[in-house]
């Protein structure tokens, strides 16, 4: 006996799937057609402005308010700018900045290029307040480690990106800051009091709630003191009692991807995992980014199953599908400011975000040492450094726990060398080579990650960019003067 026509139109209504390639196959306009809420967009979906036009047309001739997603944050984590790095800073810069107005305006721009391509969702704002210098997930992607001034900009970025007729989706409730694991990898926990996530890491939520937020993500972490052993996205305490009844949320409550580790570890599989974030309140379920037609029918199928045997009360899923379909006719009928996208916007303020502690001299030849760093998953494989914006000067890269600072020494003669690094204070290695090098040799370091309180002794300089994005290497090499400028394009 078949699935009932009825309730896998229902099902489908509260997903958010995804489909490989510059091209939507075939499955993934017809599923639409059907009832599919929409599809993410990654980096594998982006190729060039025009295609990715192309292809959110497609998806709008299976129904013309499809949701179409994407994690464009700016700064380390970009979809339409993985191929060179983001034009804009993120929001670490922004924060340190401090300028609210220049954060709306960046969020604008984002909101403009992405209204421009037929996107109608960003799986952004970040508001997590970055209260733990070793996050392997956040770091860079918060406005910084204060609640007030993550408050300010989250409203900031959050009123930019709806402006401009795009659904912000702030993320990851109720905070992903504190933790020192990814929930890509694992089930991350945060051991925190109600009353410590209300002071600390839900002033960001108030902030985007009051300011017209369309959808807030969900965290695939633990806080035992409301989730028990689930993750906050399986949790009626933290999506319903708190998000819904305490803080007075009304809009759609997106799963952050629920391939993720941090999900499939306690719920068993995506399908389970949809059944239980549905139950606890979530509405849009995003599946993540390994998803074909056979993946949204088996979770389609197990809704309806849920939804016979009695896991799932029926007016629980019509409510999630009504308040995804209320979201859809938002973006249709949403009406966007200018749609002129500012020159330059984002290189200006990475500059603007530049710190420098020491003196910046003799640094007309050095050598560049750019030390290799993970990505994280959610940032993927986006170039990074001072590399493209260097005009002449030798650059190389190294392992940093495999380096050895005398060959260093050896190739730099008589010249300074500028050790770029991100994260470097954890990075393997990363603390011994630069003290190793300082020792003897003049060295600047450059630092594109998150800068936690360390500084290795004898450097001449410490450089902080606060990201590690296009925009923010070309403003490093500016502040060294090893650039000779180029023309800003985007």
């Amino acid at each position: 006996m078949g699935i009932d026509p009825g309730l896998r139109r229902l099902a489908l209504g509260t997903l958010l799937a995804a489909y490989p390639g510059p091209v939507p196959p075939d499955w993934a306009v017809e599923s639409v057609a059907e009832g599919l809420a929409g599809h993410t967009l990654f980096g594998t979906n982006v190729h060039r402005p025009e295609q990715v036009a192309s292809a959110t047309a497609a998806l709008r001739d299976g129904r013309s308010d499809v949701l179409v997603a994407i994690d464009e944050e700016g700064g380390d984590v970009t979809r339409l700018a993985h191929a060179t790095g983001s034009p804009y800073p993120g929001n670490a810069a922004l924060g340190a900045i401090d300028d609210v107005s220049l954060t709306r305006r960046v969020y604008h721009a984002i909101g403009t290029e992405l209204a421009t391509l037929g996107i109608t969702v960003d799986l952004a704002p970040t508001v997590d307040v970055n209260s733990a210098d070793d996050n392997p997930v956040i770091g860079t992607r918060s406005f910084g480690a204060d609640p007030v001034r993550v408050a300010a900009h989250s409203a900031a970025a959050t009123t930019g990106l709806q402006a401009a007729g795009v659904a912000a989706c702030a993320k990851h409730f109720p905070g992903h800051g504190a933790t020192i694991a990814d929930s890509h990898h694992e089930l991350p926990t945060v051991d925190a009091s109600p009353d410590l996530l209300r002071r600390r890491d839900l002033p960001p939520f108030a902030a985007v709630i009051a300011a017209g937020a369309k959808a807030v993500m969900t965290a695939h972490i633990r806080v035992p003191a409301l989730t028990g052993d689930l993750p906050a996205t399986f949790s009626r305490a933290v999506l319903t009692d708190l998000l819904r009844d305490e803080y007075g949320f009304d809009g759609v409550v997106i799963t952050d991807a629920l391939e993720m580790r941090g999900a499939t570890l306690a719920a068993g599989g995506v399908a389970p995992g949809a059944v239980r974030a549905l139950a606890a309140g979530a509405d849009l379920l995003c599946i993540g980014a390994a998803v074909d037609a056979d993946l949204v029918e088996s979770v389609a199928a197990e809704i309806v199953t849920a939804l016979a045997d009695g896991r799932l009360d029926r007016a629980r899923v019509e409510q999630a599908a009504d308040r995804v379909a209320a979201l859809a006719a938002w973006t249709r009928s949403a009406r966007p400011g200018s749609s002129v996208v500012p020159d330059g916007l984002g290189y200006a303020a990475a500059r603007r975000a530049v710190r420098v502690e020491g003196v910046l001299a003799g640094l007309d030849t050095p050598l560049v040492v750019q030390l290799y760093a993970r990505s994280t998953v959610a940032q993927g494989r986006v170039p990074w450094g001072l590399g493209p914006h260097l005009d002449g000067t030798e650059e190389i890269r190294v392992v940093a726990a495999e380096a050895d600072p005398e060959a260093l020494r050896r190739r730099a003669g008589t010249r300074p060398i500028v050790l770029v690094g991100r994260h470097l204070h954890r990075l393997p290695g990363g603390r011994e080579l630069a003290t190793a090098l300082a020792a003897t040799h003049p060295v600047t370091v450059v630092e594109m990650g998150w800068p936690a309180a360390w500084r290795p002794a004898g450097v001449q300089a410490f450089v902080t960019t606060f990201g590690a994005s296009h925009a923010n290497g070309r403003a490093a090499a500016e502040a060294l003067g090893l650039t000779g400028h180029p023309k800003t394009t985007r």
